[in-house]
């Protein structure tokens, strides 16, 4: 993993971006020397060869990135893959056609011709992708785990990097020196009877996970792991393995020590004026290109079931503040008539058919970008939840109120990596995304997040 401005990318995921900018990049200017010929080639080809070929690239990425392709593949089947690989690269050649149409190229070089080549190579990277290969081979992201423990917390390490990381190819687990049986049964545990040393320079180990259940009284070999570290060999803790590999703070793993002490957690009036004003242009540049949706929207709600066409509720913001959150009503007029809040399921009855609709499209979300104008939630943050639920969460589940840190937002890390939640076990599992976006949140982050945000409207996931 490498963390890139507070946030971790798979090195796979890095490597293949890098290759795939050099490949646009580079067909770009191929295609522009060999349409001018050897006198052409100057530094102006070169630097309008880069001006444009950068700007597809990043137009192309920004693509992938919202259809989930550089998401960790197990998420996501064969047949979705290739839907998605198929739309991206309808999408990427839209890109490079607008770029060519407002930076067109003058003669003697053809918009025609380094479209088609552009075209080719697109092309070439999508038939890659519907036979389910990378541009790299799986030699270059492999890495190579061990996982120091036989516990519980192991197991679950082993299944988290076998389920979510094919690039990581589990060596097995040690044993620990308070450890005397694997606590679950079919632990591959590796040479009993070998010092931690040995077993790492015989198995080329890249990295160990540390996952004691107990890591007092002498049960980890300090001198050891710190021999491996000097080795180059990469040594992390339980609660970094989740932040890096799910992008999550792990509730189990952490303690109040590890979040004090640890780095992220950081604010800083830069970052948030920056933040601020990005909402603010964000909001408005939305609102006005939703308009006519918006409109639309508040027609078909009125023609259903009548007034209100908005809706708005209590909810809590920023270091524990209520506000009032406005959104499209898509539920009955008399969806609380007892008065008791509760969350809504799949298949909820008390949505409307407008409201069906709205919901799966999260149209129903578009007004709070006034809210977002005000000041009360940003574009990208936790999601705002209702006082009373937020009174019962904070309750039963530990360090529930970090999450009003930094001011809730339109969307949020848990909303594109987490399905809609309608329980506390749901809550819990959000959380664990909301704190690893209040540590680690930063304008890439943000950035991420509304380009997935976008896969997410497109494709209608964990729409409730």
């Amino acid at each position: 993993m490498l963390k890139i401005f507070n946030h971790y990318f798979r090195r796979g995921t890095i490597l293949q971006i890098i290759m795939y900018t050099m490949l646009i990049v580079g067909t770009l200017i191929i295609s522009l020397m060999l349409q001018g010929g050897v006198g052409g080639f100057n530094g102006a080809l070169i630097s309008s060869g880069f001006v444009r070929g950068g700007l597809m690239a990043i137009g192309i990425v920004g693509v992938n990135f919202a259809l989930g392709l550089y998401d960790r593949p197990s998420k996501l089947t064969v047949g979705q893959v290739r839907a998605r690989a198929v739309l991206s690269f309808i999408l990427s050649m839209a890109i490079a056609g607008c770029i060519l149409l407002f930076m067109p190229l003058h003669p003697p070089y053809q918009n025609e011709e380094t479209l088609l080549a552009l075209l080719l190579i697109v092309g070439g990277m999508l038939i890659m992708r519907l036979l389910g290969n990378e541009i790299l081979p799986a030699s270059y992201a492999r890495q190579r785990v061990l996982v120091y423990g036989t516990g519980v917390r192991a197991s679950i390490v082993g299944k988290s990097l076998q389920e979510n990381d094919p690039g990581i190819e589990l060596i097995g687990y040690f044993r620990g020196l308070q450890e005397k049986e694997p606590a679950i049964s079919g632990l591959n545990v590796v040479s009993p009877g070998k010092t931690l040393t040995e077993v790492v320079r015989e198995q080329n180990v890249n990295e160990i996970v540390v996952a004691l259940s107990e890591r007092r009284g002498g049960s980890m070999p300090m001198r050891e792991l710190l021999d491996c570290k000097l080795q180059g060999i990469h040594v992390i803790d339980l609660a970094t393995h989740f932040e890096q590999l799910l992008g999550q703070v792990h509730l189990e793993a952490v303690s109040a020590g590890w979040l004090i002490f640890g780095d992220g957690f950081k604010q800083g009036f830069v970052r948030s004026l920056v933040k601020r004003l990005l909402d603010v242009v964000g909001s408005a540049v939305l609102l006005l290109l939703a308009a006519p949706i918006m409109l639309l929207t508040a027609i078909l709600i009125f023609i259903e079931s009548g007034r209100p066409i908005f809706y708005r509720q209590e909810r809590v913001g920023l270091n524990g503040g209520v506000f009032n959150v406005i959104k499209f009503r898509s539920m009955r007029q008399d969806a609380e008539k007892d008065g008791t809040p509760r969350w809504a399921g799949a298949g909820d009855t008390r949505v409307t058919r407008v409201g069906k609709i709205i919901r799966k499209m999260r149209i129903d979300e578009l007004p709070q970008l006034f809210c977002v104008l005000k000041g009360d939630m940003s574009l990208v943050g936790p999601r705002p939840e209702r006082p009373y639920f937020v009174e019962r969460l904070t309750q039963d589940i530990p360090y529930y109120a970090l999450r009003h840190g930094i001011k809730p937002g339109l969307t949020g890390w848990a909303q594109v990596r987490y399905h809609y939640g309608a329980s506390i076990k749901d809550a819990e599992q959000k959380l664990q995304y909301d704190l690893y976006y209040v540590k680690n949140h930063s304008w890439l982050l943000d950035l991420i997040i509304l380009f997935e945000t976008v896969g997410v409207v497109l494709t209608g996931k964990g729409a409730q």
